[in-house]
């Protein structure tokens, strides 16, 4: 008896694995190549309709591009084969109906209870259609966390600081954006002389090696507009303060800074302008009044 069962049971079970491997297989191939097509897809439809923007150069309408396209891809293929499983279920003979109204339920329950993943999602739609920024920004969010962008998806952005720290950041919780690398960026070098060294010759001087940066073969691809000294920013303590700023590629600001002050601290040495350093000066009072005897 005991035999005459298991013979049936495995007779029927590999039956069972013999008609439906071949639909489950054809399955899993379809929803393989379904994705590569919708992603090919989202590729050519984004690159031909999202149109170049007067205010944005090539690489930067191309970071925009590559972020869109990257969320369409993951989100189209995330449907793709969860259609997929629920259609394998279906062939294999599982009712998918209670699955799709406890889905339903599931959704009440995320509205009533998950209302911070509905504000990151939402939020993270008008972060895209808004273009505020894209992977490869700069960016300092809220004015507290700042880096780079290595990755945005629906519901939050993932950013790399200078110390290698990764962040992720939800959407919900970002209130105010900082983009340090959108269009343009700009060089902004306060400069202190002594006072008395001459203003004047001081600011050639600086105009002068802004010039030769900018037709340098390294750097003349990334300056837009050569630093330049717009004068006199301050008077401080120990040191009169010149303001310098220039315009740039996106994010390219800070390495053309760096080799501005080695040059101006090089020209300095040789022009015999002096680079103050806060100092105090002491009066000592000598009471030479003796008491007489």
């Amino acid at each position: 008896m005991i035999d005459t069962i298991y013979g049936w049971l495995s007779a029927d079970f590999i039956t069972f694995i013999t008609e439906n491997t071949f639909v489950v297989l054809a399955i899993i191939a379809g929803t393989y190549v379904v994705t590569k097509i919708v992603a090919f897809g989202v590729v050519k439809i984004i690159r031909s309709t999202i149109h170049t923007s007067e205010h944005l150069s090539p690489l930067a309408e191309k970071k925009r591009e590559d972020t869109l396209i990257s969320i369409l891809q993951k989100t189209s293929k995330i449907i793709l084969w969860i259609l997929g499983v629920l259609t394998i279920l279906s062939e294999l003979g599982v009712n998918i109906g209670p699955l799709i109204a406890g889905a339903g339920i599931v959704g009440i329950a995320v509205g009533f209870g998950g209302q911070y993943l509905v504000r990151d999602l939402v939020t993270g739609i008008f972060i895209l259609l808004e273009n505020q920024y894209r992977v490869g920004d700069v960016v300092r969010i809220n004015n507290d966390v700042s880096g780079k962008v290595e990755d945005i998806s629906l519901r939050l952005t993932v950013l790399r600081d200078l110390d290698g720290v990764v962040h992720h950041v939800p959407h919900g919780e970002v209130n105010i954006v900082s983009n340090l690398s959108k269009g343009y960026s700009k060089v902004n070098i306060d400069f202190g002389i002594a006072y008395e060294d001459d203003i004047d010759t001081t600011i050639a001087l600086i105009n002068r090696i802004g010039e030769e940066l900018a037709e340098d073969e390294k750097y003349k691809d990334i300056i837009i507009v050569p630093p330049t000294c717009l004068g006199v920013e301050d008077l401080g303590d120990s040191s009169v303060i010149l303001k310098i700023v220039g315009d740039t590629e996106p994010a390219e600001q800070w390495g053309v800074a760096r080799e501005m002050r080695r040059r101006l601290k090089l020209a300095c040495d040789n022009e015999g302008i002096s680079m103050p350093f806060p100092q105090m000066t002491v009066n000592y009072k000598n009471d030479t009044t003796k008491s007489s005897k």
